[in-house]
C-alpha cells in the first residue's frame, strides 16, 4: 500500500493547508488514512496509540517548539490523546506554521475531548473508499465488477479474492473501537443488526419502523444507533429535495452503507449479477458528490407516484440532477421530466463509468451531459 499514488488526496490535503494549518483526516478503519498520511514524507509520523507518543503529547508546548522546523506533523488515531483538543489549539493559536494532519474514525465532534474548542482553526476531510477514478490511476485499472464486489477498503480491494473474513474483523475493530468507545452502546448484537439491515437496505428509503421491527429494538434505539454510524461514516443518510409541489417526498432519506463490499458480504454475493451494478454504482457516485461538494448541498428527488432521480446537487437556488447509470442508452426520463417541471433551474447529468470525456446528449428537448464522476465538480461548476 506505500508504494500506491493518491494524487487526488494528496492535492486536497495541500489545498486545505493552504486555509488553515490543521487538516482532520477522518474515514472508516482500513479505508488507507495512515497510508495517505505516508505519502506526505517528509513527515513527522506520530502514532498516537503508543504510550510513548502519549507521553511526549502530555506538553503540547514543549513538544511542538522542539520539532524539526519545516515538516508536517502527522498525528494518527489523535483521539487516544489525553487531551488532544488542547494540542491542536496551541498548534494553531501559538505555531501556525506548522502543517498538521490528524486522523480518527469519526467525525471531529462525536468525541467529548473536541467540542466547542477549535472553531475555524481546522479543516475537515472525509476520505471514503477508493474512488472509481482512483481504480484506473493509483490502483492499476481494477475493473468495475471488482470494485463493487470487493468494495473499497484497500486491503479488500487489492485482494486476489474477497476475503470474508475481513469484513468480519473489520467489523470487530468497528464495535470495540468506534462504537463502545465513542458512544457507550452496550448492546453489540443489536447495533449489528440495525448496521445489517442498512446494508440489506443500501440505496432505498430508510425506514425505521421495519428496521425496528426486523431487529426487535425500539424506534428511540434505532434512531439512536443509526446516528452513530452516521457520526462514525458507516452509513449515510441523503436526505429528500423538495419546495415545488405537494407531491414531493420531504421528510424520508435514503440511506447507503459506506462501502459496496460491505454490501455484498452481508448479502453474500460471490459476484455482481446484472441487476445488483445499478444500485452499488450509486454508491460510487455519492462517493464522488460527497468528495466533491459540500454534504449539505447533496439530495435525492421523489415524488409520491415514485418518480425520482438519484442525486441533486443544490447550488443557491439552482439544483443539477445527477442519473447514475451504467448505461446511458437505458437511462429512462419519466423522473427527470417530472423534477424538471417543478425545477426548471440547473443542469442534467447521467453519470455513467466508462466515460473518456463528457459529451451533450439532447433527447426530446431535454439537454443531458453524459459524464464520469470524476467529472462532475468541474462540470457543476461551469
Amino acid at each position: 500500500m506505500n508504494l500506491l499514488q493518491r494524487p487526488f488526496w494528496i492535492g486536497r490535503i495541500h489545498a486545505l493547508w493552504r486555509q488553515k494549518s490543521i487538516v482532520w483526516l477522518s474515514g472508516v478503519r482500513r479505508t488507507g488514512k495512515t497510508s495517505l498520511c505516508r505519502l506526505l514524507e517528509p513527515a513527522i509520523y506520530f502514532n498516537c496509540d503508543l504510550p510513548s507518543v502519549q507521553r511526549q503529547c502530555l506538553d503540547p508546548e514543549f513538544l511542538l517548539r522542539e520539532l524539526p522546523p519545516g515538516k508536517p506533523l502527522i498525528l494518527d488515531e489523535i483521539h487516544r490523546l489525553a487531551d488532544p483538543s488542547q494540542l491542536l489549539k496551541i498548534a494553531a493559536d501559538v505555531f501556525p506554521d506548522r502543517k498538521i494532519i490528524a486522523t480518527g474514525s469519526s467525525t471531529l465532534d462525536a468525541s467529548r475531548k473536541f467540542r466547542d474548542t477549535l472553531t475555524d482553526r481546522k479543516r475537515a476531510l472525509h476520505l471514503p473508499p477508493v474512488l472509481w477514478r482512483e481504480c484506473g490511476e493509483a490502483f492499476g485499472g481494477i475493473s468495475l465488477d471488482r470494485r463493487l464486489l470487493h468494495g473499497g477498503l484497500p486491503p479488500q480491494l487489492l485482494a486476489a479474492q474477497p476475503i470474508p473474513e475481513f469484513f468480519e474483523d473489520w467489523t470487530d475493530s468497528f464495535y470495540a473501537r468506534d462504537i463502545q468507545e465513542l458512544f457507550g452502546i452496550r448492546n453489540r448484537a443489536g447495533f449489528l443488526a440495525v448496521f445489517k439491515t442498512v446494508c440489506l437496505q443500501n440505496g432505498g428509503l430508510l425506514d425505521v419502523s421495519h428496521i425496528a421491527r426486523e431487529t426487535g429494538l425500539s424506534r428511540a434505539t434505532v434512531t439512536a444507533h443509526l446516528d452513530a454510524l452516521e457520526i462514525a461514516h458507516a452509513v449515510i443518510r441523503i436526505p429528500p429535495f423538495h419546495g415545488g409541489g405537494m407531491k414531493e417526498i420531504v421528510r424520508q432519506p435514503r440511506v447507503y452503507a459506506f462501502d459496496t463490499g460491505m454490501v455484498a458480504h452481508v448479502r453474500g454475493w460471490h459476484d455482481i449479477r446484472e441487476e445488483d451494478r445499478g444500485r452499488l454504482w450509486e454508491n460510487l457516485v455519492l462517493d464522488e458528490l460527497r468528495s466533491g461538494f459540500p454534504p449539505a448541498s447533496i439530495h435525492y428527488w421523489r415524488d409520491t407516484a415514485k418518480r425520482e432521480v438519484d442525486f441533486v446537487v443544490e447550488q443557491g437556488r439552482v439544483a443539477h440532477a445527477i442519473e447514475a447509470k451504467i448505461n446511458p442508452e437505458r437511462f429512462q426520463r419519466d423522473g427527470l421530466d417530472a423534477f424538471r417541471a417543478l425545477h426548471p433551474k440547473g443542469r442534467n447529468f447521467v453519470v455513467c463509468p466508462h466515460v473518456a470525456n463528457p459529451y451533450p446528449l439532447r433527447r426530446d428537448g431535454l439537454s443531458l451531459t453524459v459524464c464520469a464522476p470524476a467529472h462532475l465538480p468541474d462540470l457543476v461548476l461551469i
